[in-house]
């Protein structure tokens, strides 16, 4: 029987993939008590980065917002694991991290972080209100536009 948070999913039309092996010398998560610190996740889906380049040339804001929400799904994967396959042991998002590769004169970093943080709450309820980060970056690793970390708390 599927649980609150797997429910939830299917009502979004979400399918969670199967977590993403690391591309260099570092763990898709760790664990420590009640936290859970999962890796800088990419906009992976079926084993290729959704959108490359930089947002606000090669990639629209909304596109942007797209591989923000992509982000966070694999986020959701790597979690699924670390809770030991039960997203219902999620107690909260405590924080998400948020990278936008842009160029210096872009301005819309939050508005594009928004696809994974609203997505965090429609899949959380209250429970997933976070504070945020959302930085500017030159380039991300793969040449992926955006890049979503985050930490979270286990009940």
């Amino acid at each position: 029987m599927a649980g609150r948070i797997e429910q939830r999913l299917t009502e979004l039309g979400i399918a969670l993939p199967t977590p993403a092996a690391p591309i260099a010398n570092y763990v898709g998560f760790n664990v420590s008590g009640k936290l859970v610190v999962v890796s800088g996740q990419i906009p992976l889906r079926d084993g290729a980065v959704a959108f490359t380049g930089k947002v606000g040339v090669d990639v629209t804001p909304e596109q942007g917002q797209e591989a923000a929400r992509i982000c966070f799904i694999n986020l959701l994967a790597q979690l699924k694991a670390a809770a030991g396959g039960d997203l219902d042991r999620v107690a909260r998002v405590l924080r998400l991290g948020g990278f936008i590769a842009a160029p210096a004169s872009f301005t819309q970093h939050a508005v594009v972080m928004n696809g994974a943080s609203d997505l965090a709450v429609a899949v959380f309820g209250d429970a997933g209100r976070h504070a945020r980060t959302t930085i500017g970056v030159p380039s991300l690793p793969a040449d992926a536009a955006v890049e979503v970390e985050g930490m979270f708390e286990l009940a």
